[in-house]
C-alpha cells in the first residue's frame, strides 16, 4: 500500500471486508468506510484536526459511567438519537409518536398506584398527570406498564442530584381494566443536559444553547403491543423550537391547565392551585 492513491487506500479498505461472515455486519462496515472515506475526502482534515478528533472521542468516552452516558449525549445533540428513532418508529395511525430515551433513565423505578405520587416532598407546583393507553381502534389497554420519571424543579435528575431521594420523581403504573392511568407529580422544568465535558464544548464551538424544554419522559408497554418510548413537553416553553437533542414533536406537546378550586384539590388529593395533563397513549401490534 505504500505510495498508494487516494482511491487505493479506499478499495483496500473495502476489500478487507469481504471476507466478514455476518452478512449485516459486513453492510454496516462497508457503509461506514464508504462514508468515513468520503467525509475525509470532503473535509481535508489536517493531521492535528484528526487528533484532536480523536482526543475528542477518547474524552467522550471517558466521561461515560453509570450515572452520565456522553456518547447518547453526543448523539442526541448531533441530531443522530432522533433520526434512529423516527427510522425505527414510523408511527401508524392512531399509535403516540416517539422521543429520545435520553441519559437518565434507569431500570427498576418503584411500582406506584393509580393517583400516587412519585415526588414525595419535592417542591413544585402539583400536577396530576392522566389518561388512557389503547390500541390504535381505540379499544383500551388494561395492565399496560408505564415507566415514568422526568427532572425536578431545579432541572435535574435524581441521578445527577444528591440532594434528591434515591428513585425521585420516578414509578412505574399499570393502567386499571379500562385502560385508564394517573399519577402526581410536581410541574417539570426546562434544564440543561450536562454542558460540563466534551458534548458542552461541541455545543459551545458552534454558538448552540444547552436546554430541553419541559417534559416528562414514558416508556408505555403492554403484552403483544410494541413498547414506545417517548416524552410530553409543555406547551408555551420558550425552548420547544430549540431542543438541544431535537426531540420535540407537535403530537406530543400538552397543556398544564391551572385549577384554583381549593375543594377540587382536596378531592384529588393535592393542594391548590395544582394543573391537570391529559393525554392517551396509542400502541400498535408487536410485528
Amino acid at each position: 500500500m505504500s505510495g498508494a492513491p487516494e482511491d487505493r487506500i479506499t478499495e483496500a479498505a473495502l476489500a478487507s471486508l469481504a471476507a466478514t461472515p455476518d452478512a449485516r455486519l459486513k453492510q454496516i462496515l462497508t457503509s461506514l468506510v464508504r462514508h468515513l472515506h468520503g467525509f475525509v475526502r470532503d473535509v481535508e482534515p489536517s493531521e492535528q484536526e484528526w487528533l484532536r478528533a480523536i482526543a475528542f472521542l477518547s474524552e467522550t468516552g471517558r466521561m461515560c459511567d453509570d450515572k452520565r452516558q456522553e456518547f447518547i449525549l453526543l448523539s442526541d445533540t448531533l441530531g443522530a438519537t432522533m433520526l434512529v428513532d423516527a427510522i425505527n418508529h414510523r408511527a401508524a395511525d392512531g399509535a403516540t409518536e416517539s422521543s429520545v430515551l435520553g441519559p437518565f433513565h434507569r431500570d427498576a423505578a418503584p411500582d406506584i398506584g393509580q393517583m400516587d405520587s412519585i415526588s414525595g416532598d419535592t417542591p413544585g407546583e402539583p400536577v396530576i398527570v392522566r389518561g388512557r393507553v389503547a390500541a390504535q381502534d381505540g379499544a383500551p389497554i388494561a395492565g399496560a406498564l408505564l415507566d415514568i420519571w422526568h427532572g425536578g424543579p431545579n432541572g435535574r435528575y435524581e441521578n445527577q442530584d444528591p440532594s434528591q431521594p434515591d428513585f425521585n420523581l420516578r414509578g412505574r403504573l399499570l393502567s386499571d381494566a379500562d385502560g385508564r392511568y394517573a399519577f402526581r407529580t410536581v410541574k417539570p422544568s426546562s434544564y440543561p443536559v450536562p454542558h460540563d465535558g466534551p458534548v458542552g464544548t461541541l455545543l459551545q464551538a458552534t454558538g448552540r444553547h444547552p436546554y430541553r424544554p419541559a417534559h416528562i419522559h414514558f416508556i408505555v408497554s403492554a403484552d403483544g403491543y410494541a413498547p414506545i418510548t417517548t416524552q410530553l413537553f409543555t406547551r408555551g416553553d420558550s425552548y420547544l423550537d430549540s431542543d438541544a437533542v431535537f426531540g420535540v414533536k407537535d403530537s406530543l406537546v400538552v397543556d398544564y391547565v391551572r385549577h384554583d378550586s381549593d375543594t377540587e384539590a382536596a378531592e384529588l388529593g393535592v393542594n391548590a392551585p395544582f394543573y391537570t395533563v391529559d393525554y392517551d397513549f396509542g400502541l400498535k401490534p408487536a410485528t
